[in-house]
């Protein structure tokens, strides 16, 4: 009986073989499913395969990553962050790709260090995975409508934000980046699979379609693996909550001040406030987009409001 996802398989198999063959290649290796199954299939083409895992000396994906490398009898290196270093990573993140969004920030210093630190010229990275496989836990209980919202805009996030930010971080330091999971057969086949297949019921069954392929593939131990979103498993955030209280500051404001110290070299403070608030992740999307539109930044249409607050003495035109 044919393998229901042969051609996808195929075309994963096959644009991996394309991005190493041949080569010798490092790979931004967190210990999961997506950089697990990509360098299972490297090692057999790849001239050498060596990983590269980013994060605190007894971070998750530290953990993980050494067991899994051993069992792919793979070499494996830890990037070590800690709080002696990562305020001066984040300087060089920031100088190298002059990206502000504490967000984007705190999930792209892993592959930063990773590039600073690997001696190879090419590196393979499993990005893609959770927005095309559905590996995110937001879009686990998540209605019809919201599910539509989260996985566009995690697409649109993806390749708009993250991946321009990872190819300035490899011209930076002059590797060259393989996206294997975002090779066009590749995505050609994911849309064939049925959505009710991609769309995990619940957290286990998240990622469903990628794990049967690294099961038929023979690589079961690949299916079972857990993860935690790179920059909490890295232990990245917990080290730039502790930065930021150390400085009496809430985390946006300290990558701020980091910001401005690397590109103006004045304190934020001297710029402008950062306001933090929580909001309903469906609104902020929706809205972003309307406003990216309209070609109004965020912080613009925050201000605007509250200079209307304070013009008005009040917020009643907002309905409160």
């Amino acid at each position: 009986m044919s393998f229901r996802y042969g051609e996808l398989e195929s075309a994963i198999v096959d644009s991996v073989r394309n991005a190493v063959e041949g080569r010798d290649v490092a790979v931004a290796f967190s210990g999961g499913l997506d950089s697990g199954l990509v360098s299972a299939i490297a090692r057999e083409y790849a001239e050498s395969v060596t990983l590269y895992t980013c994060g605190t000396a007894n971070a998750f994906d530290v953990v993980m990553a050494r067991d899994l490398s051993a069992r792919l009898g793979l070499p494996w290196n830890h990037v070590q962050i800690s709080k002696s270093n990562t305020e001066a990573r984040i300087a060089e993140l920031i100088t190298a790709t002059g990206v502000s969004d504490p967000f984007t920030i705190s999930y792209e210093l892993q592959l930063f260090c990773v590039c600073r630190e690997a001696g190879e010229d090419v590196v393979v990275t499993g990005q893609g995975a959770d927005e095309f496989f559905m590996g995110c836990a937001k879009y686990v209980g998540a209605s019809d409508g919201d599910y539509e919202v989260l996985r566009n805009a995690g697409v649109e996030r993806l390749l708009n934000v993250s991946v321009p930010c990872e190819r300035a971080i490899a011209a930076h330091f002059r590797k060259e980046l393989m996206y294997p999971y975002l090779d066009r057969r590749v995505l050609d086949r994911v849309s064939e699979v049925p959505p009710e297949e991609l769309r995990p019921a619940d957290m286990d069954s998240r990622k469903a379609v990628l794990k049967e392929v690294a099961v038929h593939l023979g690589h079961p131990y690949l299916a079972e693996r857990k993860k935690k979103s790179s920059q909490y498993g890295s232990g990245t955030t917990d080290i730039i909550r502790a930065l930021a209280k150390e400085r009496g500051m809430m985390y946006n404001e300290y990558i701020s001040s980091v910001y401005d110290g690397a590109l103006q070299g004045m304190p934020s403070r001297e710029r402008g406030a950062v306001v933090n608030a929580r909001i309903d992740p469906i609104v902020k999307l929706e809205a972003e987009g309307i406003l990216q539109k309209a070609g109004v930044a965020p912080s613009e249409a925050i201000e605007a409001m509250y200079r209307r607050i304070v013009s008005d003495g009040g917020p009643g035109f907002l309905g409160l």
